[in-house]
């Protein structure tokens, strides 16, 4: 089984209207992001976070890092979630780096990567998912994952993958069992599907999961912004993160962080932009 390795093969499955849209839209946030920098003052904590980096990203992935490491300092997600809490200022510019889904790519070219730079990162898996090849015949690609062509097959990392990555220094996290709406999802449903992945990936790392990601993270649209941060405290979990945009500053919540998604075929100016906005 070949899985796709490309962003141009997973997207090419697109109608063309979509092209179209997405090349306008980066036509509008280059004119957007002139005069665009990201704040140079000492006292915030961003979350960038990918879901893929396919072989076609690699190129743009190595910008992205070096450019945020000339702006600030990468910590890790404990350390992020110390600073949060700690009442203390925060006294720099501080990028955490996390990645979502499981998808191989992550470990193929992501990984290198960031170990080349010594960047900490963390990796939210779907448990159930662990070392399958899936393809867009399952039912689970498309209303899952958002496959959208015959063409597209990916492989999802394996349990020793997460070794690897914890022996790195890497953090592992859990993004549920099933990658649910957990919005949709009963109080028992959403427990069941926090202590039961958490549980699994202490099992197989032999280390402590702290660290939970709403999988779709649009906050009252996929997860109850009221429930669904206690319930993940009451599993036993020490940070909650969402997919809405924004910076962290001083005494932020860790049960309501805060991210900013990126794409490694994204230029600078998209990080700019992006970044740029408190």
């Amino acid at each position: 089984m070949t899985q796709t390795r490309t962003l141009a093969e997973f997207e090419a499955t697109l109608p063309w209207q979509n092209r179209v849209r997405d090349n306008m839209r980066d036509l509008a946030l280059r004119v957007l992001a002139l005069g665009k920098r990201i704040n140079n003052q000492n006292n915030w904590l961003r979350f960038p976070f990918y879901h893929h980096v396919f072989d076609d990203e690699c190129e743009g992935f190595h910008r992205h890092l070096n450019h945020l490491k000339n702006i600030g300092d990468f910590v890790t997600l404990d350390d992020a979630v110390e600073q949060l809490t700690s009442g203390q200022p925060i006294d720099g510019r501080y990028f955490c780096l996390t990645f979502d889904d499981g998808f191989k790519s992550c470990m193929d070219n992501a990984m290198p990567a960031l170990v080349e730079r010594d960047i900490p990162a963390g990796f939210y898996i779907v448990t159930d998912m662990m070392g399958r090849h899936l393809t867009a015949d399952d039912p689970t690609a498309r209303a899952v994952f958002g496959f959208r062509g015959k063409s597209t097959d990916l492989d999802f990392i394996t349990w020793d993958d997460c070794r690897e990555m914890a022996a790195a220094g890497m953090t592992i996290g859990s993004h549920t069992c099933s990658h649910p709406k957990l919005i949709a999802l009963s109080d028992l449903a959403v427990s069941d599907e926090m202590t039961k992945s958490k549980r699994l990936i202490e099992k197989e790392l032999d280390a402590p999961c702290q660290h939970f990601c709403a999988p779709y993270g649009i906050p009252n649209r996929h997860f109850d912004v009221i429930r669904d941060p206690d319930l993940a405290k009451a599993a036993g979990y020490t940070s909650f993160v969402t997919g809405q945009r924004g910076a962290m500053t001083k005494s932020g919540n860790p049960f309501f962080i805060q991210r900013d998604q990126l794409r490694g075929a994204w230029g600078l100016h998209q990080l700019r932009y992006f970044l740029s906005r408190p």
